[in-house]
C-alpha cells in the first residue's frame, strides 16, 4: 500500500482517538474496607464511598463502588476503620485559637506560684518593657490556694515584684477575666478612684485597690492598652501574623478532624481578612463567621457582609454574636439566686437588654441568625424573652434557627421554650466536665442537678444541640469533647450528673448534621449522601460502638475536605 495512505490513515487514527469522549464518570477517590457511619436514616452503614471532585458519587458496597473505579481514580483502603461526616466545630474562636498556640500556656498550673514562675521565666526572655501574654488559668483548679485571695482570686503584690519590668496580661481560662500585674495597670492608669465599667468589674482589696483581676467589661482597660501597642506594628508584620495564626488554627483543626469551624465572632476587619486567606486558597476547612461588632457598625455595614459558600463554600458569614452575660467560673453567668460562694451577687449582665433587643431587629431585618453567648439561667431567660417578642413581632419570617451559645445553666421553665421557640442550644460538651469541678460550688447541689447541662432534659423536649468546644478555652480535642458527651466522666472516674449525658448517635449528630443545621449548611454538609460536599473524618476506632475506657485512646486517622486528604496521621 502507498506510504501516503498509511500517513492518512495515521492521521485519521489520531484525530478520532482525540475525539474519543473520555471517561469522565470515573470517581476521584474511593475508599473501600471502611466502616462507614453516614448519619442518613435511610443507609446508615456503607462499606465504600465514590467521590467525584468535591462531591460524595455514591455510596454502597465494596463491589458496586469498586465497579466504577478507573484508570485515574486512587483509591484507599480503609482496612475496617472507621468513617463519619467531618467533625463540625459549632462554637470556638478561630484565630484567637491560632494566637493561643504563641501564647504562653498557663492551663497545666497546678497553683499560683507555678504561674509566677512561668511568667517570670518568659520575662527573662523578653526586652524590657515588653508585654508578657498568657492564657489558660483557673483558681478553682489550683491546689492549694493562694494565702491571700479576693473572692479566690489572689493578689498581684508576688507577681509584680517578681515581674516588675514587663506589663503582664494573664488570660483567665473562660477568656472572661484577666490578672494584670502593677506594670500593666500603671500603664491603664488604674487606681482607687477607677471606675467599673457597665458590664465589668475591678476586684478591689478593703482599701479600695485593685488587686489584679479585672472581669468581663473591665478587661478592656488593660487590654485596650496592649492592642495599642500591638498596632504600631508595620502592615507587613501584621499580616504575616495573621497569617502565621491562621495556619497554626488550621493545624489544630486539621489534626483533630474538623472539617467546618463557626468562628464565635469576628470583625468586619477580621472577615476582610479571612475572605483573602479564601481568595488565596491557603484555607482548607469550611468557616462560617458570627460578626461581632456594635450596633452602629452593624447597620453601617451587615448589608455588604451577607456571605454565603464564599470560595467554593470555604467561607460564609450570615450571624451575628453578641453577649448577655459572663462566665461561671468568674462568677459573671447572670442568675436568678445569688452564688452561693459569693453572696450578694448574682453575676453580669454585660450588655443591656435595650441593646440586645436592638441587635436581634437589625438580625430579623437583615435576614441574619442572632446568636447569643448566656450561660447564667437569667441570662438564658432574658434572651429567650428577647428571641420571642422579635419572633411575634415578625410572624412572616420562618426558618430563623437563632441560637443561645452555652446554654449552660437553665430554669427548668425555660428547657422546653428551646424546642416551642425553635432555638438552637449551641453547647460544649467538654466545659461540663472542665467545671464540674466548681460547679456545685458556685450553684449548690440542687440548683446544679436541676439546670446544669441539661442535654438530656433538652433532647428529650425536642431541642437540637449541636457541639463544639469553646477553643481556646478548652482544646480543641474533638474526642475528648466527644467522650465528655457520652459520659459526663471526671478525673476520678466519677460522673457530673450522668443522667443527663447524651448518647453515642446523639453526641455524633451533636458534632455533625445538627453543627451543619444550626448554620444552614445540612444540604451540603453533616452527613454521607450523594450530592453532599466530600467532607469526612476517618478514626482508628468506631467511636459508637467502642467501650468507654478505650474511646479516648482514639486517633484521627485522616481527614478530608472537598474530596481531598488534607491530613494523615503520620
Amino acid at each position: 500500500m502507498n506510504k501516503h495512505i498509511f500517513s492518512f490513515l495515521g492521521i485519521i487514527l489520531i484525530i478520532l482517538t482525540a475525539c474519543e469522549p473520555k471517561d469522565d464518570k470515573s470517581p476521584d477517590l474511593v475508599l473501600i474496607n471502611g466502616n462507614i457511619a453516614t448519619l442518613d436514616e435511610n443507609i446508615p452503614k456503607v462499606e465504600a464511598i465514590a467521590i467525584k471532585a468535591d462531591t460524595i458519587q455514591d455510596l454502597g458496597t465494596n463491589k458496586s463502588i469498586k465497579d466504577l473505579i478507573g484508570k485515574n481514580t486512587k483509591v484507599i483502603d480503609l482496612k475496617g476503620k472507621f468513617v463519619m461526616p467531618g467533625f463540625f466545630e459549632s462554637h470556638a474562636h478561630f484565630l484567637s485559637l491560632g494566637e493561643s498556640k504563641l501564647e504562653l500556656d498557663l492551663s497545666k498550673a497546678t497553683n499560683w506560684d507555678e504561674i509566677i514562675v512561668l511568667v517570670a521565666q518568659a520575662a527573662e526572655k523578653a526586652h524590657v518593657g515588653e508585654w508578657i501574654v498568657a492564657r489558660g488559668w483557673h483558681q478553682e483548679k489550683w491546689h492549694p490556694i493562694p494565702a491571700k485571695n479576693i473572692d479566690g482570686y489572689p493578689i498581684h503584690t508576688v507577681l509584680s515584684t517578681a515581674i516588675p519590668f514587663n506589663p503582664v496580661l494573664l488570660y483567665h481560662a473562660s477568656g472572661h477575666a484577666l490578672f494584670a500585674n502593677l506594670n500593666a495597670m500603671d500603664l491603664a492608669k488604674i487606681d482607687t478612684s477607677t471606675e467599673n465599667p457597665t458590664g465589668g468589674r475591678i476586684i478591689r482589696d478593703s482599701l479600695k485597690n485593685a488587686i489584679g483581676v479585672f472581669e468581663e467589661e473591665a478587661m478592656s482597660l488593660i487590654s485596650n492598652v496592649y492592642n495599642n501597642t500591638l498596632a504600631h506594628r508595620s502592615p507587613k508584620e501584621i499580616k504575616a501574623y495573621k497569617e502565621k495564626i491562621v495556619n497554626l488554627a488550621v493545624e489544630e483543626c486539621l489534626k483533630n478532624g474538623i472539617t467546618s469551624f463557626e468562628d464565635a465572632g469576628s470583625t468586619f476587619e477580621e472577615i476582610d481578612f479571612l475572605k483573602e486567606i479564601v481568595d488565596s486558597g491557603k484555607l482548607p476547612i469550611r468557616l462560617n463567621v458570627m460578626i461581632y461588632e456594635d450596633n452602629e457598625a452593624l447597620k453601617e455595614k451587615i448589608s455588604n457582609y451577607k456571605i454565603i459558600n464564599y470560595g467554593n463554600n470555604h467561607l460564609t458569614v450570615r450571624a451575628i454574636k453578641t453577649y448577655i452575660d459572663g462566665a461561671l467560673g468568674s462568677r459573671g453567668a447572670w442568675m436568678f439566686e445569688d452564688y452561693d460562694d459569693l453572696p450578694n451577687h448574682k453575676g453580669l449582665n454585660v450588655t443591656s437588654l435595650n441593646t440586645i433587643t436592638e441587635t436581634a431587629n437589625i438580625a430579623i431585618e437583615n435576614g441574619f441568625q442572632l446568636c447569643t453567648h448566656a450561660i447564667g439561667d437569667r441570662g438564658n431567660n432574658e434572651i429567650l424573652n428577647i428571641y420571642e417578642k422579635a419572633f411575634e413581632q415578625n410572624p412572616d419570617k420562618k426558618d430563623l434557627r437563632w441560637r443561645v451559645e452555652h446554654a449552660q445553666h437553665l430554669d427548668r421553665t425555660d428547657i422546653p421554650r428551646f424546642v416551642k421557640l425553635g432555638v438552637i442550644a449551641a453547647m460544649q460538651g467538654v466545659h461540663a466536665t472542665s467545671d464540674a469541678t466548681f460547679v456545685i460550688k458556685r450553684l449548690g447541689h440542687e440548683r446544679a442537678k436541676r439546670g446544669a447541662y441539661v442535654w438530656r432534659k433538652l433532647i428529650d423536649s425536642g431541642a437540637i444541640i449541636c457541639n463544639g468546644t469553646d477553643a481556646p478555652v478548652e482544646r480543641v480535642n474533638t474526642i475528648e469533647n466527644y467522650f465528655s458527651s457520652v459520659t459526663r466522666q471526671l478525673s476520678d472516674s466519677s460522673a457530673f450528673f450522668p443522667e443527663e449525658k447524651m448518647t453515642r448517635i446523639e453526641a455524633l449528630n451533636s458534632y455533625t448534621i445538627n453543627g451543619a443545621y444550626a448554620s444552614f449548611q445540612d444540604d451540603k454538609l453533616g452527613s454521607l449522601k450523594i450530592g453532599k460536599l466530600a467532607d469526612l473524618t476517618i478514626l482508628s476506632n468506631d467511636i459508637t460502638t467502642i467501650a468507654d475506657e478505650n474511646l479516648r485512646n482514639t486517633q484521627v486517622e485522616m481527614t478530608i475536605v472537598g474530596g481531598k486528604v488534607v491530613f494523615t496521621k503520620q
